[in-house]
C-alpha cells in the first residue's frame, strides 16, 4: 500500500514537474561584448530567475551581425549600436528600440599605431584603418573623415570584427581602428586616440548602445518585456551608487569580466568612459521620450539620413519615431 501511495506521489510530482517545464516559454537574447552592467543579469541569470523564462544567450561580435539574425526571427532580444538599429529600421526589419543601455560617450575611439606617423587628421590619408562595418564606429568613422576633409575613398577602411581588430593590431596589419572595448584597451597600449565618440556626438551625431525587441515578441510578452528592464534599470543604479568606490572586487565588474572576455582590473576605467541614463532620463525628451522630438528617434534618423548618403542604405523611413517604444519602460519604472 504505501509503496502504490508512494509511486502516486512519484508520478504526481513528475507530472507537476513536466508541466512546469513544459509552461516556460523561451528567449533567445543577442549580446555584444562591450563593458556595461547588463553583462551582471547575464552572468547572474537573473532574468531566469525573476520571469521563469528559458533564456538562451547568443554573443555577437558586431552589430550588423546582431541585426542580420533577427533579421532572420533567430533571436527576440537584442543589444546593439544605434548605427546596426538605424540601418535594420531603414531596411523595414521588425524591431524596435526599447532601451538606451548606454550613451558611448568616450568608450568609442579612434586609435592609430604610435608608429604609424599619424598625429593630426590629415595623415590618414591613405592609412588603413579597420572597423567593423555597419557599427556605431563605423559611423563616427565616416562622419569624422567627412569632418577632416576626407572619405572613405582616401582612407583604406577595412572591415574587421573586433577579435580579428585586435589579432591584425598585434601583426602591425593596420595604422589604427575605431572600436569598443575590451579591444580598445588592449590597442591603446602602444597607440593614441585620435578622436572619440564623445567629441563627434558633440559635433551633431551622437550614438549609442540600446536594446532592441521584435515587434510581435514585445507584445506577447510585455510583462517580460518590462522585467528585464526593471533589471537593467536596477544594474545601472547599482552601477551608479557604488561609482565612486567601484573596482574590480565589485560583483557587477567581476560578471563583465566574465561575460566581455576583459581585465576585470580595467573595467571600472572603462564604465566611467560611458553614461548610463537613469529611469527619468530613458524616458524623457533625451532619449526615448517625446515621440519624433526624442533624442533617439532623432539619432536613428540622422544616423539613416548619414547612412544614406554615404550609399549604406537604400530608403528613409518617413518617422523614425515608431521604432522607438518607451511604454516597456514606462511599466519598468513603476514595478
Amino acid at each position: 500500500m504505501r509503496k502504490c501511495k508512494s509511486i502516486k506521489l512519484m508520478t504526481a510530482m513528475a507530472a507537476l514537474f513536466f508541466a512546469s517545464t513544459v509552461s516556460a516559454k523561451d528567449v533567445t537574447i543577442g549580446y555584444m561584448g562591450m563593458n556595461n552592467p547588463w553583462k551582471h543579469a547575464i552572468n547572474e541569470k537573473l532574468i531566469e530567475k525573476e520571469t521563469g523564462y528559458n533564456v538562451k544567450w547568443r554573443r555577437f561580435d558586431s552589430g550588423a551581425k546582431v541585426i542580420t539574425a533577427m533579421a532572420s526571427g533567430s533571436i527576440d532580444i537584442a543589444s546593439a549600436g544605434s548605427s546596426p538599429i538605424a540601418a535594420a529600421v531603414s531596411r523595414g526589419i521588425n524591431i524596435e528600440l526599447v532601451w538606451i543601455l548606454e550613451n558611448i560617450a568616450d568608450a568609442e575611439a579612434l586609435v592609430v599605431r604610435n608608429d604609424s606617423g599619424i598625429t593630426a587628421p590629415s595623415d590618414l590619408k591613405g592609412k588603413r584603418i579597420a572597423v567593423p562595418f555597419v557599427s556605431t564606429t563605423h559611423f563616427h568613422a565616416l562622419f569624422a573623415l567627412e569632418q577632416f576633409g576626407l572619405s572613405d575613398k582616401d582612407v583604406k577602411l577595412t572591415n574587421m570584427q573586433p577579435n580579428t581588430i585586435n589579432a591584425a593590431w598585434q601583426r602591425g596589419d593596420i595604422d589604427g581602428a575605431f572600436v569598443w572595448d575590451p579591444v580598445l584597451g588592449k590597442i591603446k597600449k602602444d597607440g593614441h586616440v585620435l578622436i572619440t565618440s564623445k567629441t563627434l556626438s558633440s559635433w551633431g551625431k551622437p550614438t549609442f548602445d540600446g536594446l532592441v525587441v521584435d515587434k510581435e515578441f514585445g507584445k506577447e510578452n510585455a510583462e517580460f518585456m518590462a522585467k528585464i528592464l526593471k533589471i537593467a534599470g536596477d544594474l545601472d543604479q547599482q552601477y551608479r551608487s557604488s561609482k565612486e568606490t567601484f573596482d574590480a572586487s565589485h560583483p557587477i565588474a567581476k560578471s563583465i569580466a566574465k561575460i566581455s572576455g576583459g581585465d576585470v582590473n580595467q573595467v571600472a576605467n572603462v564604465l566611467a568612459l560611458y553614461e548610463f541614463p537613469t529611469f527619468t532620463q530613458q524616458l524623457s525628451c533625451s532619449w526615448l521620450g517625446c515621440g519624433a522630438d526624442g533624442g533617439a528617434a532623432k539619432s536613428l534618423k540622422s544616423t539613416s539620413e548619414f547612412l544614406k548618403k554615404e550609399n549604406k542604405i537604400n530608403d528613409l523611413m518617413p518617422d523614425y519615431s515608431v521604432f522607438v517604444n518607451p511604454e516597456y519602460a514606462i511599466a519598468a519604472s513603476k514595478l
